[in-house]
């Protein structure tokens, strides 16, 4: 089976598989997350074919504990890979890749294409795309947007399954010193500014 279509196949595949996922894992996000890997591929040296399949099923499986949706993902996706013709050495480092790419795993993917899938999913975190999806998930549920004594949390402990806001300090502002490759790394520097920029913004209105 042709790259092209191998490829196609699986677009098909993640588009279906991903209708139920809330707005900020949805295929949208897929295709974001595709596109920043085709981005950050023109300057490294993973394999593109291995690299672009990973992003397609990288979020094919989400469940409430999301340290497991990566595991699942990966064992799902090994399945569809080999209805589509992928060789088993494929198959190992497109799982892989998908197991290593969780920011609540905190490793570091073992393989440049799971460096690359990890980098261009975390651009999508942040920046203004990433706004928009953190208040998003945070009001489907239902969590107020600061803590009205402590909106920066300056002095209490973060907790960012509480107040929307902690979320930018217990993650969102880590990315860019955790990206892996140089391109990830200059594209995350950009999209941070973003996020800084917000924050001044909202404490001079709060």
């Amino acid at each position: 089976m042709e790259i092209v279509n191998q490829i196609e196949n699986l677009k098909k595949i993640a588009k279906s598989k991903l209708t139920k996922n809330d707005p900020g894992h949805d295929f949208e996000h897929v295709m974001r997350v595709y596109r920043n890997a085709e981005r950050i591929c023109k300057s490294e040296n993973g394999n593109e074919k291995l690299i672009l399949s990973a992003v397609l099923l990288h979020d094919i499986v989400k469940i409430k504990n999301r340290k497991d949706s990566a595991l699942k993902s990966a064992k799902l996706s090994e399945k569809i890979l080999k209805e589509n013709y992928f060789l088993d050495d494929e198959i190992i480092i497109i799982s892989d890749a998908i197991k290593e790419h969780s920011f609540s795993k905190g490793k570091i993917p073992s393989t440049i294409e799971g460096k690359i899938l990890q980098d261009a999913d975390r651009l999508d975190a942040i920046g203004a795309i990433g706004l928009a999806r953190v208040f998003s998930f945070s009001g489907s549920n239902n969590r107020p947007f600061y803590d009205p004594k402590d909106p920066f949390s300056e002095n209490r402990v973060i907790n960012d399954n509480k107040w929307t806001l902690d979320h930018f300090f217990q993650k969102l502002l880590t990315l860019e010193k955790k990206m892996n490759t140089k391109t990830g790394k200059t594209l995350a520097k950009k999209r941070t500014k973003i996020l800084k920029n917000f924050l001044k913004e909202i404490k001079s209105e709060i």
